[in-house]
């Protein structure tokens, strides 16, 4: 007959013999310091006495092994009714239940930033001891947490272990997966407070919700000028740095932004990705698009303010000022 408790580890004949000497000497008295030893490693053994079938990994209660087998098995008896996301664990649940409520429980006493879970406030709080003890041996990049320099050694190694399993793209991070997946899903827990506008990231709805407050707090160092976005304030330090990282893979050009290098390609490939929807013509910049399609919609923008006279493009316009009030 198959034992109901297949998990269960069991005694052997040793451990057996060990109980024994532990009754007997507990009725005497009597105690050699090999059979204290003995019994305190009997006790050690019997404290994880539930083990599982498929990992091997051994646990102290049989509802503890219960909650560990839903790994294996997928369940997820959990479920969130305001998104439908299931978990494993009613604690999984419950943490992930503040990002729709927005609840903000754990406060650092030295800067009143709040998290919403006590992991992230840990995290924080690390910033400010500035204790990075994990230090990468291939670049000398350190770390405040153990797990993030081994994701970090990935980017040098080339390891992506986790694979989507829906467009099979692989990821260094389990982090990184997780995010993308949002993209097959659909999913977007991240709900702005001021418009009900959803996100998939965290970061994306604390970017989205600066245009309701109005806050920049990337601020550039060589001007007064503030963004929303720390992209934004790199984009713009280019201004004053001269630094441009795209380079022209036909011409050697450079450029300080990504999107004027794809506008340049454009002239090698010949690529006109912006087609006009009153005629065949297509264009290389959807500026020029828009500047041509003024032709049919009879579109003037410009206006001359001397003599009020409108042009369809700024370039009509300065030929008008200058034949006639240049002068």
């Amino acid at each position: 007959m198959r034992d109901p408790e297949p998990c269960r580890m069991k005694r052997t004949q040793h451990q057996t013999d060990l109980m024994e000497e532990k009754q007997h000497h507990v009725k005497t008295g009597e105690k050699t310091r090999s059979q204290t030893e003995s019994i305190s490693l009997l006790k050690r053994r019997d404290k994880k006495s539930f083990t599982c079938t498929q990992c091997g990994k051994s646990f102290t209660s049989k509802k503890n092994l219960s909650v560990h087998m839903r790994i294996h098995t997928g369940e997820k008896p959990f479920t969130c009714d305001q998104c439908g996301k299931s978990f494993g664990e009613q604690g999984h649940l419950k943490r992930h239940m503040n990002i729709h409520t927005g609840e903000k429980l754990y406060k650092c006493d030295q800067c009143g930033k709040t998290y919403l879970w006590a992991s992230g406030l840990n995290r924080h709080l690390k910033g400010h001891l500035n204790k990075k003890p994990h230090l990468c041996s291939l670049c000398g990049k350190s770390f405040s947490h153990l797990h993030n320099l081994k994701d970090h050694q990935k980017i040098h190694t080339g390891v992506r272990e986790h694979m989507c399993f829906e467009c099979e793209k692989t990821f260094i991070t389990a982090r990184e997966l997780t995010l993308h997946q949002r993209i097959h899903t659909g999913e977007k827990p991240y709900v702005c407070s001021h418009c009900e506008r959803s996100f998939s990231r965290s970061g994306s709805l604390k970017a989205h919700e600066r245009i309701h407050t109005g806050e920049k707090p990337y601020k550039c160092s060589h001007c007064d000028k503030s963004f929303s976005r720390s992209g934004e304030l790199k984009k713009h330090e280019r201004i004053h740095t001269g630094e441009k990282p795209y380079k022209c893979s036909h011409c050697d050009k450079r450029f300080s932004w990504s999107g004027n290098l794809k506008k340049h390609k454009r002239i090698h490939t010949g690529e006109k990705p912006y087609k006009c929807s009153h005629c065949d013509k297509r264009f290389t910049q959807s500026e020029t698009l828009k500047t041509h399609e003024r032709i049919h919609t009879g579109e003037k923008l410009y206006h001359c303010t001397p003599c009020g006279k409108s042009f369809a493009h700024p370039s009509s316009l300065w030929i008008h000022n200058k034949n006639n009030h240049f002068k």
